[in-house]
């Protein structure tokens, strides 16, 4: 089904192209119902497919190239303004190797200072910006705003935006990775799979009329994936993790968070990639739930 009516280049989500069951709704947290079901399982060799392929609307495996190519050879001559196409292309695999990670724009020239060669070297902080903000407008990235509302000591929460490809295989593509190389890389596997998570939950937010931010508190580290806020204010808090061992820090993590706000959150969860079924942890009332089993 379609959540949306937007243009062709418009990624889908799982839900959307077939490849979630929907049988949980963040509704259905959000309304504090009790969740206990199986889901099926899900192999990391799926999971690493969903990645590679994207949520385009036509399953061709070049579309992520192809529309990379289009902005950076037919929309960036469109302009009138002159843009260094190598030097963008250098900025983009920065964005992919730092996908769903939080940096400021100085890290971003250090880290291609420290991958490219000199000649690609983005030395301007005014050329940067004009580079991101033209791949924004291209509808190429998009950023995670920081939430701050409600919390203890609003001085100490980080202003930083979580940086995002509006579709997780297009930092595949940049990085020439395939199923065997993501499976081969864990860590990589762990940011695009967050990545993918959080174009999901951003399609679900935005049918629901709501919007997703992400949380640090810079002086002790705490961290959230994701908030999800509602239109009347209510918000939720959403921890990602690609496998269920991982689960019982990412509770331990949304207590602390849960502990420190000032409005507590109406509902916690923890998404997770392989996972057979999704359930409310009785300790805790903290939803467990695959990715692979969500909707609105």
């Amino acid at each position: 089904m379609s959540l949306r009516d937007k243009d062709y280049m418009e990624t889908m989500s799982l839900y959307e192209s077939g490849d979630s069951t929907g049988v949980v709704s963040i509704t259905d947290m959000l309304d504090n119902k009790n969740i206990n079901k199986n889901t099926g399982e899900v192999k990391i060799r799926e999971l690493a497919t969903l990645l590679i392929r994207g949520g385009w609307k036509e399953s061709y495996p070049l579309i992520p190239k192809s529309y990379i190519d289009s902005i950076l050879n037919v929309k960036l001559d469109e302009e009138e303004k002159v843009r260094d196409k190598n030097k963008m292309n250098m900025l983009l695999k920065s964005l992919a190797r730092n996908e769903s990670r939080i940096i400021s724009n100085k890290t971003l020239i250090r880290d291609i200072k420290e991958h490219e060669i000199k000649s690609n070297i983005l030395s301007s902080r005014t050329t940067l910006l004009d580079y991101l903000d033209f791949f924004a407008r291209m509808h190429l990235i998009e950023n995670q705003e920081p939430y701050s509302s409600n919390y203890h000591s609003p001085e100490r929460v980080g202003k930083s935006v979580k940086r995002h490809f509006v579709d997780p295989s297009l930092a595949c593509s940049l990085l020439n990775l395939n199923v065997d190389k993501l499976i081969g890389d864990l860590n990589t596997f762990g940011f695009l799979f967050e990545a993918l998570v959080e174009r999901d939950l951003r399609i679900y937010m935005d049918y629901l009329d709501g919007k997703i931010y992400h949380f640090r508190d810079n002086v002790s580290g705490l961290k959230v994936d994701t908030i999800l806020e509602f239109e009347d204010g209510e918000y939720a808090a959403v921890e990602i993790k690609l496998g269920y061992n991982e689960v019982d820090d990412a509770i331990k993590n949304l207590k602390e968070f849960y502990n420190k706000m000032i409005k507590k959150p109406k509902f916690m969860c923890v998404i997770v990639g392989i996972l057979e079924a999704a359930y409310k942890d009785p300790d805790t009332s903290i939803y467990v739930v695959p990715i692979t089993a969500l909707k609105p």
